[in-house]
């Protein structure tokens, strides 16, 4: 593959998520952060290429203690690899080079990948498809349903990703869960989930439920789908702006009566024990971010994951 060089890349010579050290130097890693630095799908607001830099630096104030619930320390039990060398002028292209990079990673670690928009989820899901042998579960959090056949008159792009996984069979619709749609599209295309048998919790169906005591019949319910069939992979994808702009305003696409912080991170709690394969978060735009408000969600919410997954092998 060419050597791809950009300035906006992550170098791991200094630490990356969670002050985690590269590969070589920890190899054994119980999990392997990359970020994905490529923005070149948005259709409004550019700029999440620049998501991963921020993403780690935020992440840099959470890796001295334990997790409040999990009761783990992460640090020392990750690595960072950096930003994957990818073209950034081709959809084509940047997807045809990440695939392959992505199963040589997934084949020997269990993923944390950080975007980027979310075009990038798509050759992800075919390298875990292809691991795996069989259609994945999905859990999906966004405001956008991206379940267009078309993205704004081109074939492809962040927001027909779900649309195309379905279409090749990478994910199993009736094992996919989406939680804080609510931007305007048509009615076809915002249940395609739903209408195929998967299970949809809209921004206006979680409205004022946070606690997890509020949340435990979406949380059992989610528990039940994805446990139906024994030993279902299941994939996490969190686009940022799931949130609402008052807790994430630095996103490409912000949509207004969204989610918040505190809601997403019970989920991830509440769902911790799930079949969880890999995930990736994406969307963040620093530049139009307030006080780092984004990049310090986007920091916790990878840290949760990461220290549910760690809690379970203790």
């Amino acid at each position: 593959m060419s050597d791809y060089q950009f300035a906006y890349l992550t170098s791991t010579s200094h630490p990356g998520f969670l002050g985690a050290p590269p590969l070589e130097a920890r190899p054994d890693a119980a999990m392997v952060v990359a970020g994905v630095a490529w923005d070149g799908a948005t259709t409004n607001r550019p700029g999440s290429r620049f998501g991963p830099y921020a993403i780690r630096r935020a992440s840099h104030m959470l890796c001295d203690g334990e997790h409040p619930l999990f009761n783990v320390t992460a640090g020392a039990s990750i690595a960072d690899i950096g930003d994957l060398a990818l073209p950034n002028t081709s959809l084509t292209g940047m997807r045809a080079a990440l695939e392959p990079q992505a199963s040589a990673l997934i084949a020997a670690h269990h993923m944390i990948w950080l975007g980027g928009d979310h075009s990038i989820t798509l050759p992800l899901l075919r390298a875990y498809r292809k691991q795996h042998g069989r259609a994945l579960a999905l859990v999906h959090f966004d405001a956008h349903c991206d379940t267009w056949p078309d993205h704004m008159g081109e074939p492809s792009g962040h927001g027909t990703w779900l649309h195309e996984a379905i279409t090749e069979g990478l994910v199993d619709p009736k094992l996919s869960v989406q939680f804080g749609i609510r931007s305007p599209a048509q009615r076809e295309i915002r249940d395609y989930v739903s209408d195929r048998g998967g299970l949809i919790y809209t921004g206006r169906d979680l409205r004022g439920l946070i606690s997890p005591a509020q949340l435990r019949d979406v949380s059992a319910a989610v528990k039940q789908r994805l446990t139906s069939a024994a030993g279902t992979p299941v994939y996490l994808t969190l686009d940022i702006d799931c949130l609402d702009p008052a807790y994430a305003p630095g996103t490409g696409t912000p949509e207004p009566g969204g989610l918040a912080t505190a809601q997403v991170m019970t989920l991830l709690e509440e769902l911790h024990d799930l079949n969880w394969i890999g995930m990736d978060l994406n969307e963040v735009a620093p530049a139009y971010d307030q006080a780092e408000l984004t990049s310090n969600a986007a920091a916790t919410l990878v840290w949760t994951y990461v220290c549910g997954r760690l809690a379970l092998t203790r």
